[in-house]
């Protein structure tokens, strides 16, 4: 359908001059468009709070007026906008009530703009992105000011924090909670208002918060309200800066940050600026997925692991699981202090996944902690160390084994928290089920369940006795040779058999 938007012939009909008006109206004044303004980034606007009726536009003039269903609709885009004023392409749109109780589109243009606006608003409710019902109103009775959010390809880490600032955009967000859930990092918003919540469901489901990773999959909760008792990294409630942080237990998610009323996070909201062209609900303008201007988090890429059973632990143990979240660089286990070790990746963005996910993890039996150390790389032994302060301290800079050393691999699109399923893959046609699960039993492992991929007999899922094993799996049989050529892929699956 075309973009271009039909002028309005009789002006005379319209009063151009108007003031900003008090008396509530269903028919509202945009101010200050863009002069190829299109249809669809003015209904981008009102779509989102019930059906419109007509649509005029003063091109030369800058301006176009709106016909909402109900005044009820017309009144809640008001007040919404007031406090958030909308924004087409970078410009701030002015909206206020028309004087007009009604808008008369009978010549042939209006016409066949009417038509165009018809097409537009069928699409939307067709796709969700406005109720139907409800005279109107942009939102169905049952939508609460909950939004329920679910990460896929989770590559980076995404905090408590990341989220306000990607969803204060679209109006205040007053708490959240985080929690992993199915081997998914997912989390409850809850705005001040179930407009704001329609708004920022419509314009953010299905976008990235990073270059093609951390995918936002958003619904509406059945909640209607949340309940928050602890400030920390997984739940806050910044409307009450006196909550404690709590005993937090070690998740699989979630890295460490300052307690709520840090310097870090001072307790106010953030101003929203409306919605741009980027937030288009996607019925209207589908926009390709892209990351929303969110920075990856910056630091030092080297880590301090601690807890470590030192009986049992080998730099080689410790880079084959920390590579599932990274390439590792360098692994020193301290000589004085062997249940402590650094770990040195790639990059600081890789050294918060492989803590966001393996802080808390047990390993060799000792729940491990994982934080960023102060030490910007890890030193090799010096000429004078022992045989066996060398022997602790390895290099893997030049590792066959890393992950992610070419770029667009797809193994940053299968990066998952520890499970006690694991995915197989690279397996050759000649190694049978029963070859693959005397493979690991023979290892001392419990394999409860095991499946090849349908369509492609190279991979399969192997689900053992609890994550621990999985974990302990993982370290001992990834890269094991299955025949002269071929080398056995282990990492974690975030399905189930």
């Amino acid at each position: 359908m075309s973009s271009n938007l039909s002028t309005v012939d009789g002006t005379d009909r319209l009063c151009l001059s108007e003031r900003a008006q008090c008396v509530p109206s269903r028919v509202l004044h945009l101010r200050h468009l863009p002069a190829d303004v299109s249809e669809q980034e003015v209904l981008a606007l009102a779509l989102p709070f019930g059906r419109v009726n007509k649509l005029i536009t003063l091109k030369h003039k800058n301006q176009a007026f709106v016909e909402m269903a109900s005044e009820e609709a017309a009144v809640t885009m008001v007040n919404y906008y007031t406090s958030a004023p909308p924004t087409i392409r970078n410009q701030p749109i002015f909206i206020q009530y028309s004087t007009h109780r009604e808008l008369k589109t009978d010549n042939l243009t209006n016409q066949r703009a009417q038509v165009a606006l018809q097409t537009i608003s069928a699409a939307a409710v067709h796709s969700g992105n406005m109720a139907s019902g409800g005279e109107g109103r942009g939102f169905a009775p049952g939508q609460s000011p909950v939004l329920r959010i679910i990460v896929e390809n989770l590559f980076y880490p995404v905090t408590l924090e990341v989220l306000q600032q990607i969803f204060s955009k679209f109006g205040s967000v007053l708490k959240i909670i985080t929690f992993t859930r199915n081997n998914q990092f997912q989390a409850l918003l809850q705005f001040s208002d179930t407009v704001h919540a329609q708004h920022a469901k419509a314009a953010l489901d299905g976008q990235n918060i990073y270059n093609g990773c951390c995918t936002l999959r958003i619904d509406f909760s059945k909640l209607s309200a949340l309940n928050v008792k602890y400030n920390n990294d997984k739940s806050r409630d910044f409307t009450r800066a006196d909550l404690p942080t709590g005993e937090l237990e070690p998740a699989a998610f979630g890295v460490a940050l300052p307690p709520y009323g840090a310097a870090a996070f001072p307790p106010t909201f953030h101003q929203h600026t409306g919605m741009s062209m980027a937030a288009v609900p996607g019925s209207l303008v589908s926009p390709p997925r892209v990351s929303l201007q969110v920075a990856p988090p910056a630091g030092h890429s080297v880590l301090l692991v601690s807890n470590l059973n030192p009986e049992s632990v080998s730099p080689h143990c410790l880079f084959i699981l920390f590579g599932v979240y990274g390439d590792v660089q360098r692994v020193k286990i301290l000589f004085n202090k062997q249940e402590n070790a650094l770990v040195q990746m790639s990059d600081a963005t890789q050294a918060q996944l492989a803590m966001s996910h393996l802080n808390g993890q047990r390993l060799h039996g000792n729940v491990i902690r994982v934080t960023l150390s102060k030490h910007p790389v890890v030193q090799l032994p010096r000429g004078g160390a022992g045989q066996e302060e060398q022997a602790l301290t390895r290099d893997f800079s030049g590792s066959a084994l890393h992950r992610f050393k070419k770029p667009g691999s797809k193994n940053f699109n299968n990066i998952f928290p520890p499970s006690a399923t694991l995915h197989l893959s690279n397996i050759p046609s000649s190694v049978s089920e029963e070859v693959l699960k005397d493979l690991f039993s023979s290892g001392g492992f419990t394999v409860k369940a095991f499946k090849f991929f349908q369509k492609d007999r190279k991979m399969a899922l192997m689900q053992l006795a609890s994550v621990e094993e999985a974990i302990e799996a993982l370290i001992a049989l990834h890269d094991q040779q299955l025949d002269h050529n071929q080398h056995l892929r282990v990492s974690f699956s975030k399905s189930t058999i």
